[in-house]
C-alpha cells in the first residue's frame, strides 16, 4: 500500500469530552498539531451533541463546515444566518462568528485555517460498483488531502493497486495527490451504504 494512504480504525480514534456531548478527531494537520493550540491548517472529527440547546466554541481565523449525520440541528449564526439541518445536510460558517444549536444529533466536521480551502460530500452507494474522482483540479498549485468517513459499511475501496476495506466509523485519508484518480467504491452488501468524502485544498 502506498505511503500517502493512512487508515484509521474507529477502534484506533481518540474521543474527548466537552459541555455538549463528546468529539472525535479524524485526522490533523500538520500531524504534530494541537487542536487546543489553534496551530493546524485543517482538522476532521465528528461530534455527539447531547445537549439540546449548545454554543459552539469559538474559533476566530478559522472556517468550519458541518455536516449532520443523525437527527435535525437548528444552527443560527448571530448577525449572520440560520440554518435546519436534515441528516446530510451542511452548513458552512466562519469560526469567529457567535453560532448556537438546538437539537441532539451526530454530526461531521471540517475546520479550516485561513486561505484554505475544502468541501464535504454524502456519497449514497447502492449495491454493486461507484466510481468517484479525487485528486488535483485543473490549474490547481495546492496540496490536496482527499479523505473517506465510512458511516456505515462494510464498503470497499480501489485505489490504484490498493483495496481498502472499511467498516462503520473508519476513515481514510489520501496525503497530497499530485495527479486526478479515479477510485472505485464496491459495495456487495444487500444495502445502500454511504461514506462522507472530504476534499482539503490547501498551501
Amino acid at each position: 500500500m502506498t505511503n500517502s494512504i493512512r487508515i484509521t480504525r474507529k477502534s484506533a480514534q481518540h474521543t474527548s469530552q466537552w459541555s455538549g456531548g463528546s468529539t472525535t478527531q479524524l485526522a490533523i494537520y500538520p500531524e504534530t498539531a494541537v487542536y487546543s493550540d489553534r496551530s493546524f491548517l485543517w482538522r476532521i472529527s465528528t461530534a455527539v451533541v447531547e445537549a439540546e440547546e449548545s454554543s459552539f466554541t469559538p474559533l476566530p481565523g478559522f472556517w468550519r463546515l458541518l455536516m449532520i449525520l443523525e437527527g435535525e440541528l437548528f444552527i443560527e449564526h448571530e448577525g449572520h444566518h440560520s440554518v435546519t439541518l436534515q441528516p446530510f445536510e451542511q452548513d458552512s460558517f466562519s469560526g469567529g462568528w457567535t453560532t448556537r444549536s438546538k437539537g441532539k444529533v451526530r454530526d461531521f466536521n471540517l475546520m479550516l485555517a485561513e486561505g484554505n480551502s475544502g468541501e464535504l460530500k454524502a456519497i449514497h452507494v447502492a449495491p454493486g460498483l461507484h466510481q468517484e474522482l479525487v485528486g488535483v483540479r485543473d490549474h490547481d498549485e495546492r496540496h490536496v488531502d482527499e479523505a473517506f468517513y465510512c458511516v456505515n459499511g462494510p464498503v470497499s475501496l480501489l485505489i490504484d493497486e490498493d483495496e481498502v476495506m472499511l467498516q462503520d466509523g473508519d476513515f481514510m485519508l489520501i496525503s497530497k495527490m499530485s495527479s486526478a484518480k479515479t477510485i472505485t467504491v464496491s459495495n456487495q452488501a444487500q444495502k445502500k451504504v454511504t461514506l462522507i468524502k472530504t476534499s482539503i485544498f490547501y498551501s
